[in-house]
């Protein structure tokens, strides 16, 4: 299941894991191996590098959200577990979009559709991604910059 380049890659990285005797890398690489080859087996095929990082993103998201349930729980063991296995997923995502850079594409974005009103959120919204396509985004600090925006006009 691992022909595409970035699959191959964990493969890769997993076995140099596995040779540096590395449990703190080795876990949460073969967690995204087995996401990865879980999604391919729904779809019924291999996985293109696109879904890969969908997958990844994925996982990112759930950690970043257990993050915040065991800081609000007190519990800063957890949290710290949960921050190493996201750094380690991060080094397989793309560069992440900067606040300067969510900005210009909020404002081009803004003025391409027109958008007057809170209620056009959602045609910013989509133009934003489209803008930002090939990093990673934070879809929270996305939104909540089109909703200033469309609130400041």
């Amino acid at each position: 299941m691992a022909d595409a380049p970035l699959a191959a890659r964990v493969n890769a990285d997993i076995t140099a894991a596995m040779k540096a005797q590395d449990p703190g890398r080795l876990g949460p690489l073969r967690m995204l191996k087995a996401a990865i080859m879980n999604r391919g087996v729904e779809k019924g095929r291999d996985l293109d590098d696109a879904e890969v990082l969908q997958v990844i993103g994925q996982l990112v998201k759930q950690r970043r959200d257990s993050i915040e349930q065991f800081a609000a729980a007190g519990r800063q063991d957890l949290v710290a577990k949960e921050s190493a296995e996201v750094a380690i997923l991060e080094e397989y995502q793309p560069p992440s979009a900067s606040a300067g850079e969510i900005a210009a594409a909020v404002a081009e974005a803004v003025t391409e559709t027109g958008a007057s009103s809170p209620k056009d959120m959602g045609k910013v919204m989509k133009a934003v991604q489209a803008k930002l396509a090939g990093k990673t985004v934070d879809g929270k600090a996305v939104s909540e910059a089109v909703k200033a925006r469309l609130a400041g006009q």
